[in-house]
C-alpha cells in the first residue's frame, strides 16, 4: 500500500512539472523606473534591490526553486501580484496621487513587518529588513512624498 502511494505521488509530481507558469521579465523602459523618476539614495536603492526587486519590478531573479512545481506556481503568482500592486519598473507611469499612496503603503507595510512577504525572507535571508533598513525606507518615503508634493504644487514632474 505504501509503495503504491509513493508511486502515485511520484507520478503526480512528475505530471505537475508539465504545468509551467510563465516566468518572464517584461521589457523595462529605463526612463520610467523608480531610479529615473524618483530621488533614490544609494542606501535605499540597495535595500529595494535586495528586499523588493524580485516581486516589485520587471527585473525578477528567478531562483532554481521557481522551476519546480508546485513551488513554481506560488512564486509566479506572488511575482505577478507584486508587480500588479506596485512596480518600480513602471513607477514613471504612475500619477502623483498613486505614487503618494504607494509611498505611504510601502512604509506602513515594512513597519508592520508585512514586507518582504513570507516566505521570501526564509529563502532569501539577505532580504530581511533590519530596524535601520525600515527607518531608512520610511525616512526616504517621507522625503520622496514631500518632494512629489512640492513638484506637484509648482507644476513640474
Amino acid at each position: 500500500m505504501l509503495k503504491k502511494a509513493l508511486i502515485v505521488i511520484a507520478v503526480l509530481f512528475v505530471a505537475a512539472q508539465l504545468v509551467r507558469p510563465e516566468r518572464v521579465n517584461p521589457p523595462v523602459d529605463p526612463a520610467k523606473t523608480l531610479q529615473a523618476t524618483g530621488r533614490v539614495t544609494p542606501e535605499v536603492a540597495a535595500i529595494l534591490d535586495r528586499s523588493c526587486r524580485d516581486c516589485h519590478s520587471s527585473e525578477t531573479r528567478w531562483p532554481w526553486y521557481s522551476q519546480v512545481a508546485p513551488v513554481s506556481w506560488l512564486v509566479a503568482r506572488d511575482v505577478n501580484v507584486g508587480r500588479k500592486d506596485m512596480s518600480f519598473s513602471k513607477w514613471g507611469e504612475y500619477d502623483v496621487p498613486k505614487r503618494l499612496d504607494k509611498l505611504d503603503e510601502m512604509c506602513k507595510m515594512v513597519r508592520e513587518g508585512e514586507m518582504p512577504q513570507f516566505p521570501y525572507p526564509l529563502m532569501h535571508p539577505e532580504a530581511r529588513l533590519s530596524a535601520a533598513d525600515t527607518e531608512t525606507l520610511c525616512a526616504w518615503t517621507s522625503q520622496e512624498r514631500q518632494a512629489l508634493l512640492e513638484s506637484a504644487a509648482s507644476g513640474s514632474r
